[in-house]
């Protein structure tokens, strides 16, 4: 998998991508994370990327020329799957929508900042808008490194265990159950009995039995969906 990430802070990604799942996914070559910044094609002198909205009101807006430079250098080269614009009003990101990415092969992310991208580039450029909850942060660079890792680790032979991201939480629509390691009696707080049996079907019931109860507890209405 390509992911290519359109950002005017290209720095914010240093850190998330050169520790952990990332940095080995990357060291292993299974995925190739390109960051591209904006400001380079910007043709005035002063490298400006954003500018005053029409019809007034606060705020700056990004300005179509240099985004819209960048992506064609990018569809010059290869066909994508998906140009993604992180905004608080897009589709909300869940587990199906990053099963359903993780299995593309090139995929654009646009990071927007100040008051948001030209509309246009949203009508003629975007191919998909992806939200990471109802609130708003400063830019689309923590959406978009959010969206990046929960991808990566779906990727095959990402994870030491393979079978690892298909006990997550969402993936059956059911929130993972508890989790235990050594020692089994820690000041009296003691691990269940049933998953130091070492009987596997016991330990599965159980597991199936204790996810089904935090869901209900906590998210009840995933259990709604269809």
């Amino acid at each position: 998998m390509r992911i290519d990430i359109l950002t005017i802070f290209p720095d914010l990604f240093r850190g998330p991508f050169s520790e952990s799942i990332i940095k080995r996914a990357l060291e292993k070559k299974l995925v190739d994370i390109r960051l591209h910044d904006i400001r380079s094609y910007a043709t005035d002198k002063h490298k400006r990327v954003d500018d005053y909205p029409y019809g007034g009101g606060a705020g700056m807006v990004m300005m179509i020329e240099p985004i819209e430079r960048c992506l064609e250098h990018l569809f010059a080269e290869r066909t994508y799957d998906e140009v993604i614009f992180m905004t608080p009003d897009g589709q909300l990101l869940d587990q199906p929508l990053a099963n359903q990415l993780s299995v593309t092969k090139n995929l654009i992310l646009l990071c927007g900042h100040y008051k948001g991208v030209d509309e246009r580039i949203r009508q003629h450029l975007v191919t998909f808008e992806i939200s990471i909850g109802d609130y708003v942060l400063s830019g689309g660079e923590l959406p978009a490194a959010v969206l990046t890792d929960a991808l990566v680790r779906l990727i095959p032979g990402v994870l030491g265990d393979e079978t690892s991201a298909l006990s997550d939480s969402f993936q059956d629509r059911m929130l993972s159950p508890p989790v235990y390691t050594r020692p089994a009696d820690y000041k009296g707080w003691k691990v269940p009995g049933v998953l130091l049996s070492g009987h596997d079907r016991k330990v599965a019931e159980w597991r199936h039995e204790e996810a089904l109860r935090r869901t209900l507890e906590r998210r009840p209405g995933l259990l709604e969906e269809e």
